[in-house]
């Protein structure tokens, strides 16, 4: 009995705060395999230092999940810094970035290097159904752990442009979600356990942060926030006071900006991005999966296999 043809396939990696991440991809279906990193119980994440060692230590792990008996590999790609600016560097993206430079090297294949963000997009894009963005001008919110921006999305080559054209101005979402639950004794990262505390909520009160333009700040948020744990106040009605603050500040730096750019797709991406109270009061939003929306490799395995394509 003959085996079945080899199918071509890219293989891409994505070492970020706080996941381990690797994926494959052939042009329509991927599989993506990550672990969180593990953070110790009321720590708010991993020093630099640390998260490197540990996504070296992790990925021997992670390959496992990946099946690649029939898979013909014929790129690799790896996100190798934040964003695509020649300033943004992070050190714990080292470690996917030299993994996939040996591994494309060792089996004479080209290598590709993309931003963490473009990668977030293109998960975003796929995942919703919606690859025709990553070919047309749209804007994009990237709400994360360490990223609150709203960007304008344009195509450029096989990849996207990003320019911020708004977001926070000084904690992300994800930090303050972060900080809420680290005041509630949640798990880090606690954005799926503040989501499912919120939901419990009969509450309805929230704070609309000051929204300047397509800016805004959520240090007037986590302080009220704050003031609301010390008054004895539930601990659901504190989740749904910080998701929902959160969500009001989005909704009018959107709206801002639909007046400005005019109708243009909104695609939400980043780990925030799966919060239900978001997606319900976002209705016009275009989302990922939830498993899609968080830190992941296959965004970047779907500019690699682009990239491959581009370049014939």
């Amino acid at each position: 009995m003959r085996s079945p043809p080899m199918k071509n396939n890219v293989i891409a990696f994505d070492t970020s705060n706080y996941t381990t991440s690797t994926a494959v991809f052939d042009g329509e279906t991927g599989v993506n395999s990550g672990r969180l990193l593990d953070v110790e119980p009321g720590r708010l994440g991993l020093r630099q230092s640390d998260a490197l060692y540990a996504h070296v230590r992790r990925l021997p792990q992670v390959m496992e999940g990946l099946d690649l008996r029939d898979k013909r590999i014929i790129a690799v790609g790896a996100s190798t810094r934040p964003r695509e600016t020649e300033d943004s560097y992070m050190p714990c993206f080292l470690a996917g970035a030299s993994q996939g430079a040996v591994l494309a090297k060792a089996l004479d294949v080209p290598f590709f290097e993309f931003s963490h963000q473009q990668g977030h997009i293109a998960a975003a894009a796929w995942s919703a159904g919606r690859m025709d963005l990553l070919d047309i001008p749209h804007l994009c919110w990237h709400l994360s752990g360490g990223t609150t921006e709203l960007l304008y999305v344009r195509p450029l080559g096989a990849v996207v442009a990003c320019s911020v054209i708004g977001g926070t101005t000084d904690i992300s979402a994800g930090q303050l979600i972060d900080r809420a639950g680290q005041l509630l004794g949640l798990p880090f990262p606690s954005g799926r356990a503040l989501d499912e505390l919120a939901r419990r909520s009969g509450h309805s009160d929230y704070y609309e942060p000051k929204v300047s333009g397509c800016s805004f700040s959520l240090s007037g948020v986590e302080h009220k926030m704050k003031r609301s744990y010390e008054t004895d106040v539930q601990h659901e009605n504190i989740a749904y006071f910080t998701i929902m603050s959160i969500v009001a500040a989005v909704r009018r730096a959107t709206e801002y900006a639909a007046g400005e750019y005019g109708n243009l797709p909104v695609l939400f991406s980043g780990g925030v991005a799966s919060n239900s109270i978001l997606r319900r009061e976002m209705p016009g939003g275009i989302f990922a999966e939830s498993k899609y929306s968080v830190d992941n490799a296959l965004g970047v395995a779907i500019l690699t296999y682009k990239a491959v394509k581009a370049n014939g």
